[in-house]
């Protein structure tokens, strides 16, 4: 299918796809089977909603990105092209040779720069079928979680850097990546994808050190876009250059409802650096519903959720933690979520993909 011509709106969406395995090369092994129904049912919903730009989270990243190649040539079967890529090094499962969740112990996942069993395990890469500034690029995965303006960084009890003074001086702030990557529109212009994905704000102590990385993780897009400078893995250091944007993220984190940065968020959604398209969907509607639980709690739009979690035993529920907010320049055409009622077209591979791990719905948006 051909890109976007002048006449037509650019599609730009987010899916983390959960096409993640317990180990390195498991992924690709899956995807050249050519028969594996997760990553089938990932395609199928790709295809169905047809992104011009697609950030894809929760895939493993391999250093000659030969799972992400074996994925594209996939999606060219079913007709859909997509001859751009970006996928840099990241930050999952990459040792950092201290203890970093203060356990006493090294070389754990949770030791790593980001969690992960394995370096790059569930990380993020950018698919498009319009032309990627690869040169211009820029990679913040090296940034350092102190170097960040009124950094919250975790301590113990009494006050002293959690787990260690060492430990806070090598720790970086992405989990995965914060990337800059300019992509060519059809009438030449370009605009900046700003794509992150962010720690989930559980899973640790007292400290809250997940929590804090994810707030963080946040706050990192307003200060650079605001002229804040920070040295990129390629050792430039500047801030944004200007121009129109679109941030792309799993933020792992609800304006509303869950354990995320829900003040930062909601002051970033309502503030002048975004448009908030406010995406929605019937299907999410219907399955806090119908689900219950939790849900019953949650303040937040439904229509608006991105991930089906269980809604028992403590656990989150549904809640919208997917996101793609252009800059104000931009114009919107349309947005959603894909995740249509049982008895719509669509709700059987929605159903099936949650069946088979595939928690997140993919999130979209049309721009002139």
């Amino acid at each position: 299918m051909p890109a976007a011509s002048l006449s037509e709106p650019v599609r730009i969406a987010v899916f983390n796809a959960g096409l993640s395995r317990g180990g390195p090369g498991l992924l690709l092994r899956d995807i050249l089977r050519g028969d594996d129904p997760q990553v089938m049912a990932a395609a199928r919903i790709i295809g169905v909603v047809r992104p011009d730009i697609l950030l894809l989270l929760g895939f493993d990243h391999d250093a000659e990105n030969r799972a992400l190649t074996a994925f594209r040539a996939a999606l060219r079967g079913d007709g859909l092209d997509y001859p751009h890529s970006y996928s840099p090094p990241q930050n999952a499962g990459l040792p950092s040779g201290l203890d970093l969740d203060g356990d006493g112990r090294l070389r754990g996942p949770a030791d790593a720069f980001g969690f992960g069993e394995f370096r790059g395990q569930g990380g993020m890469a950018i698919l498009s079928r319009l032309p990627l500034d690869i040169d211009a690029a820029r990679d913040f995965s090296t940034v350092l979680w102190r170097d960040l303006d009124s950094a919250n960084l975790p301590e113990h009890r009494d006050g002293t850097p959690f787990p260690s003074e060492q430990a806070q001086a090598a720790t970086r702030l992405s989990s995965f990546g914060h990337w800059d990557l300019p992509v060519t529109l059809p009438d030449g212009r370009a605009v900046h994808l700003l794509a992150s994905y962010s720690s989930p704000p559980v899973f640790d102590g007292p400290e809250d050190m997940n929590g804090k990385r994810n707030r963080d993780e946040l706050r990192f897009w307003a200060q650079y876009l605001r002229g804040r400078a920070f040295r990129d893995a390629g050792g430039r250091e500047a801030g944004f250059a200007g121009g129109p944007y679109v941030l792309m993220a799993g933020l792992n984190a609800d304006p509303s409802d869950g354990d995320g940065a829900r003040d930062d968020l909601r002051d970033m959604l309502a503030g002048d650096l975004f448009r908030d398209p406010e995406p929605g969907s019937a299907g999410g509607t219907m399955a806090s519903a119908e689900q219950g639980g939790v849900n019953r709690t949650h303040t937040g739009d439904p229509a608006r959720d991105t991930a089906d979690w269980r809604d028992t035993d403590g656990q989150p529920g549904n809640l919208r933690v997917d996101y793609v907010l252009p800059s104000p320049a931009l114009r919107l055409r349309a947005a959603g979520v894909f995740w249509p009622q049982p008895d719509q077209a669509g709700g059987d591979l929605v159903a099936r993909g949650q069946e088979l791990g595939i928690r997140h719905r993919l999130v979209w948006v049309d721009l002139e």
